[in-house]
């Protein structure tokens, strides 16, 4: 028992987000540009300076749904410090919305891997799954995210995170990026990433083949520490040419400091989740709430639930929790593809509630806001209960309807 345990804190070690210093160096070159400013002020010219969380929030949606949570988070902060620096106040008012709608997507739409595996286990048509899935996550994202993200920044005074926003040696004569120049880099990770994503949803479908070299080379390329270090040499060729060599190199050394603590944090979260799923505590409780004669999206949701919390991975949990009611979503008689898409929902608000310290995410938010852990699950928890309730309810109530 203790080999398999020290098997699982060691795999998880070896798979330090080691990457994140690479989205810490796309971030610090924006900033050192001028390109974050020039993307905030655009945001905010459309959408207005009082409506900048919403306008965060909006283009988080976006981005967020090829690219992963952690990665899509990374890209997106110093757009959301920024904005903060702005306009002020705490920076949870500009930061929960944002994370919030990373989450949205990554938990209920596809191409994510998580509702893509309990579709394909499930039977549920993955077009429909996209339809059904945005029709709830926009809602669901407003109520728990955006509108309890303004309610935290009132109640809860954060900073700006001294560590990424403090002295940084910008050339105040050079010209700034275009608009369209800090979008290529910004949407450059998102595409590599949907690469991989859409390619493996592809293959589920059975669209292309999982053997082909062609689609594997391109899948190797959208794997988030590849996409993100294929942006980083990108930015540094758009930017070599106003800014010299040691000055860029300074820059990207600088980034890697303050995200050392956070790499070691996250991944030390991560080895704690991956022991729990080692002990089998989390089928244990799937096993025990599997016959309880509950209705199946109930059951389906509690299940999910209980496999978050004891081990902490939402994808884990969904995809798992999707193999265990499978046997009894083939003996519920009567289902339709509405059903099993809004059963697939029930899952992946399971999988997103009660986020805590054995899931890595919550301690990826908690450094990154410089938040002790007691604010954290005031905050991050409470909107990541919040979306997967509202989720699994909009999900109930759309199986009731149709």
């Amino acid at each position: 028992m203790f080999q398999q345990f020290w098997a699982a804190s060691a795999a998880r070690w070896r798979a330090l987000p080691y990457w994140l210093g690479w989205g810490a160096m796309i971030g610090r070159l924006l900033e050192i540009s001028g390109g974050a400013k020039v993307l905030a002020d655009t945001l905010v010219g459309t959408f207005g300076s009082h409506r900048a969380p919403l306008a965060l929030g909006v283009a988080s949606l976006l981005f967020g749904f090829p690219i992963f949570f952690d990665a899509g988070l990374v890209v997106m902060l110093p757009i959301i410090f920024s904005v903060a620096k702005q306009f002020g106040g705490s920076t949870l008012k500009y930061a929960l919305p944002a994370a919030g709608a990373f989450a949205v997507m990554h938990a209920l739409l596809p191409p994510h891997p998580g509702p893509v595996a309990a579709s394909e286990l499930l039977g549920a048509n993955i077009g429909l799954l996209v339809v059904v899935g945005l029709i709830i996550a926009i809602p669901t994202w407003y109520i728990g995210a955006y509108l309890f993200g303004l309610y935290a920044g009132k109640k809860f005074d954060i900073p700006l995170p001294s560590s990424f926003l403090g002295k940084i040696e910008v050339d105040e004569n050079h010209q700034p990026p275009s608009f369209g120049m800090v979008m290529t880099i910004l949407l450059l990770p998102l595409v590599l990433i949907f690469l991989d994503t859409g390619l493996n949803t592809a293959a589920v479908l059975g669209w292309v083949s999982a053997d082909n070299t062609l689609v594997n080379f391109l899948r190797m390329l959208g794997k988030t520490p590849i996409a993100l270090l294929i942006t980083v040499f990108f930015a540094l060729i758009v930017f070599s040419g106003k800014h010299s060599r040691q000055h860029l190199e300074k820059v990207c050394e600088g980034a890697l400091g303050p995200i050392c603590g956070i790499i070691l944090v996250t991944g030390a979260g991560g080895m704690f989740g991956g022991v729990l799923r080692a002990s089998g505590i989390g089928d244990a409780l799937a096993g025990v709430l599997s016959d309880t004669g509950m209705p199946v999206i109930v059951a389906a949701f509690v299940i999910s639930t209980a496999l978050r919390v004891a081990q902490g991975s939402a994808t884990v949990a969904l995809t798992t929790t999707a193999a265990l009611v499978s046997p009894m979503v083939e003996a519920t008689t009567g289902l339709s593809q509405f059903d099993l898409c809004f059963i697939v929902i029930a899952i992946a608000g399971g999988a997103t509630v009660l986020s805590h310290v054995n899931d890595s995410g919550f301690w990826l938010v908690g450094r990154f806001l410089e938040m002790d852990e007691k604010t954290t699950l005031k905050t991050w928890t409470v909107m990541e209960t919040l979306i997967g309730t509202i989720a699994f309810l909009l999900a109930a109530l759309g199986s009731v309807i149709l």
